[in-house]
């Protein structure tokens, strides 16, 4: 059984997407940035007036992560119920400050698996992360 779910999530998707899907058990939340509801983004600091950023790796980890609770809370489920985890990065690196921010949310022996993969870019130039989950709860 394949249930696409309404929207009532923090942020509104930038696509024709659900930002979760639940098929049986199984719940896939999209791809998922550290977008807030008004449309900012965490982790980015403009540091002079020439409009030059400060794009915080950790800071955007953790609200991506905070974001992906928010969706999963919406069918019942919440980090907990993470099983599989593929990363996104724009720049490698950054994986170090990723892997300390990712830390405080999952434990490296009883969390899930995970996949990390640079890519060339993400759709947002201040965006250095994104992160798509499958989470397993059972009804």
């Amino acid at each position: 059984m394949s249930t696409e779910l309404p929207k009532g999530t923090n942020v509104t998707p930038r696509g024709a997407y659900p930002h979760v899907k639940v098929v049986n058990d199984f719940i896939f939340v999209s791809g998922t940035s550290s977008r807030r509801a008004d449309n900012s983004i965490a982790g980015v600091e403009v540091i002079d007036q020439m409009g030059t950023k400060k794009l915080d790796i950790e800071a955007q980890t953790r609200e991506v992560l905070k974001n992906i609770d928010r969706n999963l809370q919406t069918v019942g489920a919440s980090l907990k119920d993470v099983v599989d985890v593929t990363s996104f990065l724009v720049n490698m690196n950054d994986f170090a400050g990723y892997n300390k921010a990712y830390a405080e949310f999952f434990d490296k022996e009883t969390g899930p698996a995970r996949t990390t993969v640079a890519v060339h870019q993400l759709p947002h130039p201040d965006l250095v992360v994104e992160i798509k989950v499958m989470a397993y709860k059972k009804s």
